[in-house]
């Protein structure tokens, strides 16, 4: 009798961790999907706002017009209008929005701090420098002129930054990148400043860019960073996994078999490829890498996996729209959208920061 009861409980334990198993895995699974639902809505989101800046601006088209404009091309002016200016302006808005919500993701897990942004690697006052010293040394005019300058001047400052945080016995840590990007950043800041202060027509080529623009970009300023982006964006892709791992601390997660090393430079070499060519495209617009992440968090928790390719698409709805505000907030003109992300991204961000507890990268 002693045996059959042993026998029914080993039963019971066995059916009720299967039982367990079960429901874990439902509710995995039941989280995917919710997950990917959201992700749908986002892209739909997307499809919505990239719609609504071809229509608005100067001159306000209507939608049916829009369509036909892309559909059936008849070269009126409304026509030119969308596939002319307004297209290649939202594209580049997608593409530029989507790679700093991706390096921005990336830079919080790389230095797990929930306050980093692209910029902390010097990416920024890399590409800033580079684009001033073209202007000013080689007197070169247009986005399309310098903005091989401006990439390779944040691709040098990364690897720098990276060079100094690496020295010693410890490695590139996390606080050491921030320590060596700060300081990077500090000293190129003070030669850019005394550049453009000292020199007007560095400053007059240079102001809308420096602020973050994407009025006035075409093709011929896509076309060249479009592989740096799409290189960037399919190597963030393949790091969630591996960012997951690290987010448990590096020493378990070199138990478990992560080169902290590997993952360390090929999440820099993304974060560089990614905001390299969104800056030298568009200028180095503030926020939108440092406060998309976050809203990102809030809707798929700390699982990298998830939170990339969220903060892709968000980046790209938060810029594109913001660019859309900035051609009619004003009654003549209009705002750049580096503007336009500071004023509306700003009190968005301290709102999640005090309302919401910070989850760590």
């Amino acid at each position: 009798m002693a045996t059959v009861d042993g026998d029914r409980t080993d039963l019971d334990d066995t059916s009720a961790a299967r039982a367990a198993l079960t429901r874990r895995t439902s509710a995995r699974a039941a989280s995917h999907v919710l997950r990917a639902g959201g992700l749908l809505l986002a892209l739909g989101v997307l499809a919505l706002t990239a719609l609504l800046s071809l229509a608005v601006g100067a001159k306000a088209i209507p939608p049916e017009v829009v369509w036909d404009a892309l559909w059936r091309f008849d070269d009126s002016y409304d026509h030119n209008v969308v596939l002319g200016l307004r297209v290649p302006r939202t594209v580049l808005g997608v593409a530029v929005g989507a790679a700093l919500g991706l390096a921005g993701a990336l830079m919080q897990a790389l230095v797990r701090n929930p306050l980093a942004d692209p910029g902390l690697l010097g990416v920024n006052m890399g590409a800033t420098t580079a684009v001033v010293a073209a202007v000013y040394l080689f007197g070169l005019t247009g986005v399309g002129a310098y903005v091989w300058f401006s990439f390779g001047g944040a691709a040098a400052a990364a690897a720098f930054v990276y060079f100094l945080g690496s020295r010693g016995r410890t490695g590139a840590t996390p606080v050491r990148l921030a320590l060596a990007g700060t300081a990077v950043s500090a000293v190129l800041l003070g030669l850019t400043n005394g550049v453009v202060l000292f020199h007007d027509f560095v400053f007059e080529e240079i102001r809308f860019w420096q602020v973050g623009s994407l009025a006035g970009r075409g093709v011929e300023v896509l076309v060249p960073v479009a592989p740096f982006l799409v290189v960037g964006a399919l190597v963030a892709v393949t790091l969630g996994r591996s960012l997951n791992a690290v987010a448990l601390g590096e020493d378990l997660a070199a138990a478990l078999g992560a080169r902290i090393g590997r993952i360390r430079l090929r999440t820099a070499a993304a974060v560089v490829l990614l905001c390299g060519a969104a800056t030298a495209a568009a200028g180095p617009i503030a926020f939108v890498g440092l406060a998309v992440p976050h809203a990102a968090r809030l809707l798929t928790g700390p699982d990298q996996r998830w939170l990339l390719p969220y903060s892709a698409v968000l980046g790209a709805v938060l810029l594109v729209a913001s660019d859309t505000l900035g051609r009619v907030v004003l009654p003549t003109g209009e705002l750049e959208v580096g503007i336009i992300t500071a004023l509306v991204g700003a009190p968005v961000f301290v709102a999640l920061v005090r309302r919401t507890r910070m989850v760590r990268p």
